[in-house]
């Protein structure tokens, strides 16, 4: 098998759904080929950070209450006993939705704005990951990524290229964060992905980097030229600083 049959298959040998033929075919590729065993690593990391407890939210006990109260009493459930099934089963998926959405996609409502911001951020980072959703305009033409902003955003993305450093534009995106719409440029080091989102600043100041880590990823976030800006990746924080460093002579 070559890197590019492995690589397609990547996602449902990590999930344990190929057969043992398969399955024992990839090994033997990972083991000789760094960069496939590379991406597989990321791969089951990135199962492990989904999987975290920290990106769940449990619903309340008073929506269970709710649930229970809108229920038929048993005098209805004999006269209805169809229509009590539905509403339990609709209880159950409700309870169930809510925890996992909520959780993922909403920052719970503790602590400090920067620490739900980085959650926000994690989590839309994590969403990308997945399967298409990475990109909505895919392409490494910073001409052909900054025009689809247009018409989308109140504000105009600086797209910088930064191929001559090593650091690939692969696309755009509309994503939200901050209670609004924001820009999210997409870039790749190796097979490392970077997410880098953009917005207009409250306060027309610049302010310095600052760094912090996340569920094994690294975030920088500033201030410049009014915008905001939020980076995120797997990659290692001597890259990441000096893609950070890059951005901002470029922007």
């Amino acid at each position: 098998m070559n890197c590019q049959d492995v690589q397609r298959l990547l996602h449902p040998y990590s999930d344990g759904e190929l057969d043992l033929v398969r399955h024992v075919e990839i090994e033997k590729h990972l083991a000789d080929c760094a960069e496939c065993a590379e991406q597989e690593k990321h791969l089951r990391s990135l199962r492990s950070v989904i999987s975290s407890p920290s990106l769940y939210y449990t619903a309340p006990a008073s929506l269970r209450m709710r649930i229970q109260l809108a229920t038929p009493s048993a005098t209805q459930r004999k006269r209805r006993p169809a229509l009590s099934l539905v509403a339990i089963a609709a209880g159950v998926l409700l309870l169930t939705g809510a925890s996992v959405t909520i959780g993922l996609l909403l920052p719970k409502g503790t602590g400090s704005s920067v620490d739900r911001l980085t959650e926000s951020v994690v989590a839309s980072h994590i969403r990308s990951l997945q399967v298409e959703h990475l990109t909505d305009v895919a392409s490494s033409d910073k001409h052909t990524v900054k025009p689809w902003f247009r018409g989308k955003l109140d504000f105009s993305p600086p797209v910088p290229d930064l191929t001559s450093q090593g650091y690939t534009l692969s696309g755009g995106r509309l994503d939200y964060l901050a209670d609004r719409p924001v820009a999210a440029l997409i870039y790749h080091r190796r097979l490392h992905v970077i997410n880098i989102f953009m917005w207009p600043a409250v306060h027309d100041e610049e302010k310095e980097v600052r760094g912090l880590s996340r569920q094994g990823f690294h975030i920088r976030y500033w201030q410049h030229s009014g915008l905001t800006y939020w980076t995120i990746s797997d990659l290692n924080d001597q890259e990441l600083d000096e893609f950070v460093r890059i951005c901002r002579e470029q922007s």
